[in-house]
């Protein structure tokens, strides 16, 4: 049917009584200019950085189902404006973490969920080493004006009980020294739950995700300001 249509506007000939005319040839009208495009109004809603590692990140799943997706979510329902920026990098470290910290400080943050330690922990990386780079992050954060969430994490038990001692006294020895506050166990209600986990036993599943945006949301809440 459009050829039809082409082939009669370009082709069809105008008879008059006297006999065929002059072809006409019409030339298509020119379309309007497209309107101007409109660019989006920048949204100015406070950021909360979730700043970890795959934890945050959301390994092994479908984009939208990590912590910090489910997290949005709340904070929206709640009525809260905040925006939620994910500066998780599966397999980070606490160093890597701390050469991260002007990345993260970029997005001008009003509150930073800090979750960073498990891959150290995992590695065997030395405890001491593990608190120095998280107690320089947090000096870092803290410097830039930015409100501080500490997501404390643990290890599997077969780690050794002087060095899971030593690691788990690292939370709530940062969070006393620069007076911020802690969420004592990010997997909490979740880890021990294999409906919950994926199967590496180490990452939750989407479910997952969603009560461990619960359990930061309920420790986040005295930081917000609607």
């Amino acid at each position: 049917m459009r050829h039809s249509i082409l082939l009669l506007a370009f082709f069809g000939p105008l008879f008059s009584c006297g006999g065929p005319a002059k072809d006409e040839v019409r030339h298509p009208s020119p379309s309007p200019p497209p309107a101007a495009q409109q660019s989006a109004p920048a949204d100015t809603r406070p950021v909360i950085v979730a700043f970890g590692d795959s934890l945050s990140a959301g390994y092994g799943l479908e984009p939208g189902l990590s912590y910090p997706d489910f997290l949005q979510k709340n904070l929206d329902a709640a009525g809260y404006s905040y925006r939620i920026v994910n500066e998780g990098i599966s397999g980070d470290t606490s160093s890597g973490g701390l050469e991260r910290v002007p990345s993260v400080l970029a997005h001008k943050p009003a509150i930073v969920i800090l979750e960073l330690g498990a891959n150290d922990g995992l590695r065997g990386i030395p405890v001491a080493q593990t608190r120095d780079n998280l107690d320089q992050i947090l000096t870092q954060l803290k410097a830039s004006g930015a409100s501080v969430l500490l997501a404390g994490i643990t290890l599997p038990r077969n780690y050794g009980e002087l060095y899971i001692r030593d690691f788990d006294r690292i939370y709530p020895g940062l969070a006393a020294k620069h007076g911020v506050p802690r969420l004592p166990f990010l997997l909490e209600g979740v880890v021990l739950n294999p409906k919950l986990m994926q199967r590496d036993a180490l990452h939750p599943t989407a479910e997952g995700c969603r009560i461990v945006a619960r359990n930061v949301f309920t420790a986040l809440q005295p930081l917000l300001k609607k």
